[in-house]
């Protein structure tokens, strides 16, 4: 079964950091665009980083400020993104995507395979 597993979310306080994980079942990462979204309530989703582990290039958004950094194992077929100094203005839904524009990772339209989200809460 092709899928996405996200996994590390949760509640933290402002200024603490987070790890999440994005493992790939049925597939193999390597051939994709590997990206992270989020959702805010009330908001839309908005790409905050992605990874292409083929051509080895690594995108972030503005909103990441140098606090977030994204990497991938192939061996684990995962992708990690590390947060640091967390804010509450952090807490949304994390997804992680796989795509096939490499040129455009966050180009919701080239989107093949999404995780379900996980809950990130940043406590003030």
């Amino acid at each position: 079964q092709v899928k996405l597993v996200e996994s590390g979310g949760g509640l933290v306080q402002a200024g603490g950091s987070l790890r999440l994980s994005c493992a790939a079942f049925g597939f193999s990462l390597d051939n994709y665009a590997i990206s992270w979204f989020r959702q805010a309530p009330g908001k839309e989703r908005e790409g905050i980083s992605c990874i292409v582990p083929r051509i080895e290039k690594i995108y972030y958004a503005d909103s990441a400020e140098g606090r977030i950094s994204i990497s991938s194992d192939n061996a684990k077929n995962s992708v990690y993104l590390q947060m640091n100094s967390l804010k509450p203005e952090d807490t949304a839904v994390y997804y992680c995507a796989a795509g096939s524009n490499f040129g455009n990772c966050f180009n919701t339209g080239a989107i093949d395979y999404w995780g379900e989200g996980i809950l990130v809460t940043v406590s003030s």
